[in-house]
């Protein structure tokens, strides 16, 4: 049996990573769903532990330490990142598509109590497997994953994986039809439909020294560091009012604070590509650390429960999706946003991306759905779905 100290289980957890990354590379299904990387990687370790175990035998023992750490420094880099005026450069329509995210994310944790109630589970099993796993992907899921232990929730880090991995491969697989049945139905057309391609990635025509590109890895580093340091007090502060909440919270508002203020007074100019690049790592390794921990042997009994749910929740995402057409211009580009909503709402914003570039190809390009749908999904709907996943889980605990 292996005894890996923290540095060790990080070292593992790079090595499950690119492992991850070469059987995306091998399994045409794996890449097609977006199923990200270090979750791969890590369930391979998972499910050789599980072999194992099931042998009486363990193959490892890892010290976590570092896990907390780097989920932390990942939501502050989501924080970092959400400026209130990207919220601004479309308006209505971000706004617009936020309240539909976040009032669906509500209606997903209500419908998952139900089908926790009916199964005669905990009823935060039903807000595990709803907004937290699926709104909020297996990031979040894991986030969330020692609260919902603490509340009575047995296995909830399996669980989290089980139905964010479930969400993920259901978003991908109905995203697309979903909305070509919108696209046919009303039948709705690209504003420039000879153009069959996404929207270009944006890239920066200034090059960078390397000095200038150390200097800004430094400083967003640095920034990152003090945010989860000054948040760390923000979230003792809040659990002190009785309020039971992550301990990622009080960094995210620590950082969207600094990024904010920035942006009117220019004082740090923090590089958000490079904010983004620490924070894909930090992420990367979180997940993977966290998936070679599972014990999934303690979803037995659950495959049930967390089918028929995700089930339900598939088709009532559908059909809100109507909704969705409706509220957000009934065209063609809210069409493409359907298709990315149940791409976010069941999986990840990669996930959405890959639904409306898929999209876009055949019917034209959506500049408005590629504006709106990466700002909600990535960034703004982190912050509702944690005020929501906090609100249920002090109501029914």
């Amino acid at each position: 049996m292996l005894q890996l100290d923290a540095v060790q289980t990080l070292a593992l957890a790079g090595l499950a990573l690119f492992l991850g990354y070469g059987l995306c590379r091998v399994v045409p299904f794996l890449a097609r769903y977006n199923l990200p990387p270090p979750v791969i990687g890590g369930l391979v370790f998972a499910l050789a532990a599980w072999a194992a175990h099931s042998r009486d035998t363990t193959l490892f023992t890892l010290d976590t330490g570092l896990q907390s750490p780097l989920m932390i420094a990942f939501f502050t880099t989501i924080g970092v990142n959400a400026s209130l005026w990207l919220l601004r450069i479309s308006g209505r329509q971000v706004l617009v598509f936020l309240l539909l995210a976040s009032g669906f994310a509500i209606v997903q944790n209500l419908l998952g109590i139900a089908v926790a109630m009916g199964f005669g589970l905990h009823p935060l099993f039903g807000v595990l497997a709803g907004s937290t796993t699926l709104t909020g992907g297996p990031a979040t899921g894991l986030a969330f994953a020692p609260l919902f232990e603490q509340a009575g929730v047995a296995g909830a880090e399996s669980i989290a994986v089980a139905s964010a991995m479930a969400g993920i491969v259901c978003g991908g697989l109905i995203g697309g039809p979903v909305a070509t049945v919108l696209i046919r139905r009303y039948q709705l057309r690209s504003t420039r439909p000879e153009d069959h391609r996404a929207p270009p990635e944006e890239r920066s025509v200034d090059v960078a020294t390397e000095s200038q590109r150390e200097h800004a890895a430094l400083k967003s580093i640095v920034v990152l560091l003090v945010a989860m340091w000054l948040g760390a007090s923000v979230s003792s502060w809040i659990s002190a009012t009785g309020v039971t909440l992550p301990a990622y919270v009080g960094a995210m508002l620590v950082g969207a604070a600094v990024r904010n203020i920035d942006d009117r007074t220019g004082w740090i100019r923090l590089s958000v590509p490079t904010t983004d690049l620490v924070g894909n790592v930090c992420l990367a390794l979180f997940l993977s650390v966290a998936l070679m921990n599972l014990k999934l042997w303690e979803l037995a009994g659950l495959a049930l429960p967390l089918l028929v749910n995700l089930g339900l929740q598939a088709l009532l995402v559908s059909v809100f999706c109507l909704l969705v057409l409706r509220a957000m211009g009934r065209d063609y580009d809210a069409a493409v946003m359907s298709g990315g909503f149940i791409g976010f709402m069941l999986g990840t914003t990669a996930n959405a991306m890959a639904v409306m570039r898929t999209l876009v190809e055949r019917y034209g390009v959506a500049p408005r759905a590629f504006l709106v749908a990466p700002l909600v999904g990535a960034f703004f709907i982190d912050f509702s779905n944690a005020l929501i996943i906090t609100g249920f889980m002090n109501w029914l605990d």
